[in-house]
């Protein structure tokens, strides 16, 4: 077991952070904070996608839905900017059971001074489902997500009877300009990061392919740190099972996992 450092749990430790580089900063400063040294490579990419107009139609008729579904901040602002664009008012949107996933996304629909009804015990789309089955029978609800997302929420939503109208509010893609970055970190044994952490299926998938064909060494005494059991699904998947899983799916939950893990192992 490590002896504890109260101040600085991670310290010692090297963290890469994949998250999108608009998004890294509250984790890479959190980690930091607790001493870590934390290298930031973007894995995804957020663009706008091939077309608004599926977004902005539903925007137009938002009196006819009765829930809207949110499954990231991501999708909150890529909506806002929208609504603005279209000179829609945030009335428009008052009449709306609306449900997000995560505190992070109720926080940024909150901040635009709307109230969220619905955040499931557990921040995962089969959670989301569990909890609006019982409610959207003979709704009509709009979900505003990512172009790749798992489809868990409306085909399990139309079996409990909810007409529901799905809208791409951006796409994430590899960014090219990570591939030799990684590729050059993970080569540098003193440089490598101890930890890699992964906050989707998205960046899990990414990372693989930027990774390329690296020889097997490149990832020695790597660990895969995954935010929660959908992300571990997918690390599996991509032969980089996760050594350390989230028991809170949020960014907190993710770093208190970290800092247990390392006290849990022998210090180098």
């Amino acid at each position: 077991m490590r002896k504890p450092n109260a101040k600085y749990p991670l310290a010692g430790t090297r963290v890469l952070v994949g998250r999108a580089r608009h998004q890294a900063g509250s984790l890479s400063s959190s980690l930091r904070g607790l001493g870590a040294a934390v290298t930031e490579i973007p894995f995804i990419e957020i663009r706008r996608p091939a077309s608004y107009r599926p977004l902005d139609e539903a925007l137009k008729s938002l009196s006819t839905y009765d829930w809207l579904i949110l499954t990231s901040v991501n999708g909150v602002q890529a909506m806002w900017k929208r609504l603005g664009r279209l000179r829609i008012r945030r009335s428009a949107l008052k009449h709306l059971q609306i449900a997000a996933i995560g505190p992070a996304t109720k926080k940024a629909i909150v901040k635009h001074g709307l109230k969220v009804r619905m955040v499931p015990e557990e921040y995962v789309a089969e959670a989301v489902v569990k909890e609006l089955r019982e409610k959207v029978n003979g709704k009509r609800v709009l979900l505003v997500r990512a172009k790749v997302a798992r489809d868990v929420i409306p085909e399990e939503l139309r079996v409990a009877g909810a007409q529901v109208e799905v809208v791409e509010a951006y796409e994430t893609v590899v960014p090219g300009t990570s591939r030799r970055r990684l590729q050059a970190l993970m080569r540098n044994r003193k440089r490598r990061p101890h930890i890699v952490t992964f906050t989707s299926s998205s960046s899990a998938r990414n990372f693989a392919e930027l990774l390329g064909k690296l020889p097997a060494r490149a990832l020695e005494s790597v660990q895969f740190a995954s935010i929660g059991p959908v992300t571990s699904a997918t690390l599996r998947e991509l032969q980089l099972p996760p050594a350390i899983e989230a028991r809170e799916f949020t960014m907190g939950g993710l770093i208190r996992a970290i800092v247990l893990a390392r006290y849990a192992e022998p210090a180098e």
